[in-house]
Protein backbone atom coordinates (compact mmCIF):
# COMPACT_ATOMS: atom_id res chain seq x y z
CA UNK A 1 0.00 0.00 0.00
CA UNK A 2 1.68 3.15 -1.08
CA UNK A 3 0.04 6.62 1.06
CA UNK A 4 0.25 9.56 -0.89
CA UNK A 5 1.76 12.47 0.73
CA UNK A 6 -0.99 15.07 1.17
CA UNK A 7 -0.66 18.56 -0.90
CA UNK A 8 -0.03 22.05 0.62
CA UNK A 9 -2.35 24.79 0.00
CA UNK A 10 -2.05 28.22 0.05
CA UNK A 11 -4.57 28.33 3.48
CA UNK A 12 -2.21 26.11 5.48
CA UNK A 13 1.06 28.20 4.67
CA UNK A 14 -0.88 31.26 5.99
CA UNK A 15 -2.26 29.75 9.15
CA UNK A 16 1.42 28.38 9.72
CA UNK A 17 2.72 31.64 8.76
CA UNK A 18 0.22 33.58 11.24
CA UNK A 19 0.57 30.90 14.19
CA UNK A 20 4.31 31.97 13.82
CA UNK A 21 3.94 35.62 13.86
CA UNK A 22 0.84 35.06 16.55
CA UNK A 23 3.87 33.30 18.81
CA UNK A 24 7.06 35.52 17.87
CA UNK A 25 4.49 38.73 18.80
CA UNK A 26 3.52 36.68 22.37
CA UNK A 27 7.29 36.21 22.69
CA UNK A 28 8.56 39.56 22.38
CA UNK A 29 5.31 41.27 24.38
CA UNK A 30 6.53 39.22 27.39
CA UNK A 31 10.03 40.33 26.92
CA UNK A 32 8.85 43.78 26.89
CA UNK A 33 6.62 43.66 30.10
CA UNK A 34 9.85 41.99 31.95
CA UNK A 35 11.94 44.75 30.50
CA UNK A 36 9.46 47.46 31.90
CA UNK A 37 8.59 45.73 35.19
CA UNK A 38 12.37 44.49 36.35
CA UNK A 39 13.10 48.45 37.26
CA UNK A 40 9.71 48.55 39.23
CA UNK A 41 10.59 45.49 41.08
CA UNK A 42 14.06 46.60 41.78
CA UNK A 43 12.84 49.84 42.75
CA UNK A 44 10.56 48.04 45.42
CA UNK A 45 13.54 46.11 46.79
CA UNK A 46 15.63 49.07 47.46
CA UNK A 47 15.77 50.11 51.29
CA UNK A 48 17.18 53.32 52.56
CA UNK A 49 19.91 53.36 54.82
CA UNK A 50 18.98 54.56 58.15
CA UNK A 51 20.46 57.89 59.37
CA UNK A 52 23.22 57.96 61.92
CA UNK A 53 22.79 58.80 65.15
CA UNK A 54 25.39 60.58 67.37
CA UNK A 55 26.08 59.71 70.86
CA UNK A 56 27.93 62.21 72.95
CA UNK A 57 29.25 61.20 76.03
CA UNK A 58 31.17 63.74 78.50
CA UNK A 59 35.04 63.73 79.22
CA UNK A 60 36.47 62.67 81.37
CA UNK A 61 36.46 58.96 81.31
CA UNK A 62 36.23 57.14 84.24
CA UNK A 63 39.99 56.23 85.38
CA UNK A 64 39.32 52.56 84.24
CA UNK A 65 39.82 54.06 80.88
CA UNK A 66 36.36 52.73 79.09
CA UNK A 67 32.82 54.31 78.92
CA UNK A 68 29.99 51.33 78.37
CA UNK A 69 26.98 51.96 77.12
CA UNK A 70 24.15 49.77 75.38
CA UNK A 71 24.97 49.66 71.87
CA UNK A 72 28.24 50.46 72.39
CA UNK A 73 31.92 50.62 74.33
CA UNK A 74 34.20 53.44 74.06
CA UNK A 75 37.72 53.26 74.89
CA UNK A 76 40.00 56.05 75.88
CA UNK A 77 43.42 55.09 73.87
CA UNK A 78 45.81 57.28 74.23
CA UNK A 79 46.39 57.73 70.69
CA UNK A 80 42.94 57.91 69.66
CA UNK A 81 39.85 56.79 71.50
CA UNK A 82 38.07 54.38 69.72
CA UNK A 83 34.54 52.35 69.94
CA UNK A 84 33.51 49.03 69.26
CA UNK A 85 29.88 47.43 68.86
CA UNK A 86 28.09 45.61 71.90
CA UNK A 87 26.54 43.42 69.82
CA UNK A 88 27.90 40.08 68.65
CA UNK A 89 28.57 38.95 65.08
CA UNK A 90 27.34 35.38 66.33
CA UNK A 91 24.13 35.72 67.18
CA UNK A 92 23.66 39.53 68.64
CA UNK A 93 23.91 38.65 72.01
CA UNK A 94 24.92 41.96 73.95
CA UNK A 95 29.01 41.37 74.84
CA UNK A 96 30.77 42.80 78.19
CA UNK A 97 34.13 44.26 78.42
CA UNK A 98 36.02 42.20 81.50
CA UNK A 99 38.57 44.79 82.54
CA UNK A 100 40.42 42.20 84.54
CA UNK A 101 41.48 40.34 81.61
CA UNK A 102 41.33 42.98 79.26
CA UNK A 103 38.86 41.23 76.25
CA UNK A 104 35.03 41.46 75.31
CA UNK A 105 33.16 38.54 75.70
CA UNK A 106 29.66 37.44 75.00
CA UNK A 107 28.19 35.91 78.05
CA UNK A 108 25.83 33.46 75.08
CA UNK A 109 28.41 31.41 73.98
CA UNK A 110 31.56 32.62 74.92
CA UNK A 111 32.88 34.25 72.02
CA UNK A 112 35.58 36.63 72.69
CA UNK A 113 37.31 39.38 71.37
CA UNK A 114 40.06 42.43 71.75
CA UNK A 115 39.32 45.53 72.91
CA UNK A 116 39.73 46.06 69.32
CA UNK A 117 36.95 43.84 68.36
CA UNK A 118 39.18 41.34 66.69
CA UNK A 119 38.03 37.45 67.51
CA UNK A 120 40.12 35.95 69.78
CA UNK A 121 38.17 32.72 70.16
CA UNK A 122 34.72 31.54 68.58
CA UNK A 123 31.91 30.54 67.68
CA UNK A 124 32.22 33.86 66.45
CA UNK A 125 33.78 34.61 63.03
CA UNK A 126 33.81 38.18 62.56
CA UNK A 127 35.31 41.27 63.73
CA UNK A 128 32.86 43.84 65.97
CA UNK A 129 31.89 46.39 64.06
CA UNK A 130 34.37 49.80 64.90
CA UNK A 131 31.87 52.77 65.22
CA UNK A 132 33.73 56.51 64.44
CA UNK A 133 34.68 58.44 67.39
CA UNK A 134 35.36 62.56 67.23
CA UNK A 135 36.96 64.12 70.38
CA UNK A 136 35.48 67.59 70.83
CA UNK A 137 37.47 70.01 72.69
CA UNK A 138 37.32 72.96 74.48
CA UNK A 139 38.72 76.43 73.65
CA UNK A 140 42.16 75.48 75.93
CA UNK A 141 42.63 72.32 74.00
CA UNK A 142 40.74 70.22 77.17
CA UNK A 143 38.85 67.55 75.86
CA UNK A 144 35.06 68.41 75.90
CA UNK A 145 33.36 65.38 75.24
CA UNK A 146 33.15 62.34 72.90
CA UNK A 147 30.58 62.12 69.74
CA UNK A 148 30.35 57.81 68.86
CA UNK A 149 28.46 57.52 65.60
CA UNK A 150 25.90 55.07 65.29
Amino acid sequence: MHIMPTKTTKADILIERRSFLDRCLKWAGAALSLSLLYPLLRFLGHKIPPRPRYKTIAAPLPLSGYHAEREFILFNDPQKPFAVSRTCTHLGCRVSYLEDKRIIECPCHQSRFTRRGKVLHGPAKRRLPALAVEVRKNSDGTIKDYVVTL
